[in-house]
């Protein structure tokens, strides 16, 4: 009886020591999943912290794009606000310009100016040249009374103007077409003798030789035009006058 006793305790012995045996197995596999658990939810929790990263950085991306797309705009329209100021500067400069450029012509009309006449240089007064191109446009269009009163009138009020010479000469001339050949020559001597070196003067002294011919003064026309080869042989009036001379009989 104590022997059996005894194989029975062997017997619960080794039964126990196979369940722990059994046991032990079922254990160290309940803590590997746990751990593989763990380290999915550690996973899941890492890529849904990289994802939400990841998403903050896109809409940083996109914000700043955006922002970008915004500066990009303004900088467009700031391009083009600044074209219309330029353009609005340089319309401004030219008409800037523009003024003055009229103002100055116009205080121009006012003073003195230098200028050439028939080769000769001189200063001319406000008006003088007006008053003289009026005279001569009547005389373009044959109103000869016309413009020898004009030409008379300028001749009195502009005594010191470079067109002194040139009006007197057409004076002459108009004189000469309303057939008032003693006032013609008259006039056309004046500016043979006080402006001898003037180019209007050997045309003054041929149309005086002219004058003379058609009054039948052979004798006086041969010492005029002899005069003009005599004092300006270098002009083509005077290689006219030789021409003229050479023709007499």
């Amino acid at each position: 009886m104590k022997h059996r006793f005894s194989w029975l305790r062997v017997a619960a012995a080794a039964c126990v020591t196979g369940s722990v045996l059994v046991a032990a197995p079922a254990h160290a596999g309940l803590f590997d999943d746990d751990q593989a658990r763990q380290a999915i939810l550690d996973l899941r929790s890492k890529t849904d912290n990289l994802a939400s990263q990841l998403a903050a950085a896109q809409r940083t991306i996109l914000d700043q794009s955006s922002r970008l797309d915004q500066l990009n705009q303004q900088i467009a329209t700031l391009r083009g606000q600044n074209e219309d100021l330029t353009n609005q500067v340089t319309t401004l400069q030219k008409q800037q310009k523009d003024y003055y450029t009229d103002l100055d012509t116009r205080l121009k009309k006012f003073e003195p100016q230098k200028q050439t006449v028939d080769g000769v240089q001189g200063t001319v007064q406000p008006g003088e040249t007006e008053a003289f191109n009026a005279a001569s446009q009547q005389f373009r269009n044959g109103d000869f009374k016309g413009a020898a009163a004009s030409f008379r009138d300028f001749i009195q009020k502009y005594p010191q103007s470079p067109y002194q010479p040139t009006a007197q000469y057409w004076l002459g001339n108009a004189l000469y077409a309303l057939r008032d050949y003693k006032g013609s020559t008259a006039t056309w001597q004046g500016v043979v003798k006080n402006y001898p070196q003037h180019p209007r003067a050997p045309e003054a002294l041929l149309a005086i030789a002219n004058n003379q011919l058609e009054q039948g003064q052979k004798a006086a026309a041969r010492k005029t035009l002899q005069q003009i080869v005599d004092q300006y042989g270098s002009s083509d009036v005077a290689q006219k006058a030789q021409s003229t001379l050479s023709g007499i009989k």
